[in-house]
């Protein structure tokens, strides 16, 4: 069976790339959008009490296949992850992004002074498209549809942050945990692998289970080292060295750094010993 987190279908509507592969009353394409809200959720159903899978960020692209009850089905075009947002987070595709956000957080203002209202706060990975720049006082801003924004908190888009996923992961330390958090403004363990790896220009899948199947090669224990990751049942680490790690941390309840046997020790008793070392390509 195809794994519904990645493949759009249901019983009455289905991605037109899976016709032949699943059954549905209709196989469509996809309408593009982007997303206009600072972070949306998205949910396995239409329903704002389910949990939530991940979280898409301001100007990431979708495909959106339905749309009913004030919610859009969606799947996401930078990690394909298929599921329910609110309708009101999505906007027309437009001009394609110039820039994106490579500070954890950083505010959007009315106008291109700090001393203007914030309209919008953004995470690290957003995507902006720039139309010019001004400067205040000293600080340069670059403008945008949505307002302005510090110019020295954005690079051109998909220019990568740095070359250390590390690094730019620790840049998150001591941001709050969330269950399907991938911004700046709470992460979960595979969500902060994914944004530090996407920043760091490499493109990985979403949740742990993809992640221990996908990214790199299987490595030892004795062999670890600096950007190698530890994947235990439903949780992932990023070493920052031979015996320490930094993960988003449900027992911390934020991102942290933990040395690798302490962690085994308080983590086995719950979900066992780590099932696979991994060092990514």
């Amino acid at each position: 069976m195809l794994d519904r987190r990645l493949n759009a279908y249901r019983p009455d509507l289905a991605e037109k790339s899976l016709e032949g592969q699943v059954d549905a009353l209709r196989f469509i394409d996809g309408k593009p959008a982007r997303v206009t809200a600072s972070v949306t959720a998205m949910r396995p159903r239409p329903d704002a009490a389910s949990g939530i899978d991940t979280e898409l960020l301001y100007g990431e692209p979708v495909s959106v296949l339905d749309r009913a009850d004030g919610w859009a089905w969606v799947k996401s075009g930078i990690d394909a992850y298929v599921g329910y947002v609110e309708e009101t987070a999505l906007g027309a595709g437009g001009a394609a992004p110039t820039h994106w956000v490579t500070s954890p957080r950083t505010f959007v203002y009315r106008d291109p002074d700090m001393k203007t209202p914030a309209v919008l706060a953004l995470s690290m990975g957003s995507r902006i498209t720039v139309t010019g720049e001004a400067e205040t006082r000293g600080t340069r801003y670059l403008l945008t549809d949505a307002g302005a924004v510090i110019a020295k908190h954005v690079t051109n888009v998909d220019a990568p942050l740095s070359d250390d996923h590390v690094a730019v992961a620790a840049r998150f330390l001591q941001s709050p945990y969330l269950w399907g958090g991938r911004s700046g403004f709470g992460l979960d363990c595979s969500g902060l692998v994914q944004l530090s790896m996407m920043m760091s220009g490499k493109a990985v899948l979403r949740d742990t289970d993809m992640q221990r199947a996908s990214i790199g090669t299987e490595i030892g224990r004795g062999d670890l080292q600096r950007g190698d990751l530890v994947f235990w049942k439903g949780h992932v680490a990023i070493m920052t060295d031979g015996e320490t790690m930094i993960h988003a941390s449900g027992f911390t309840m934020d991102v942290s750094h933990e040395g690798l046997d302490d962690a085994i020790r308080r983590i086995e008793p719950m979900y066992g010993l780590p099932l696979v070392y991994r060092r990514p390509s």
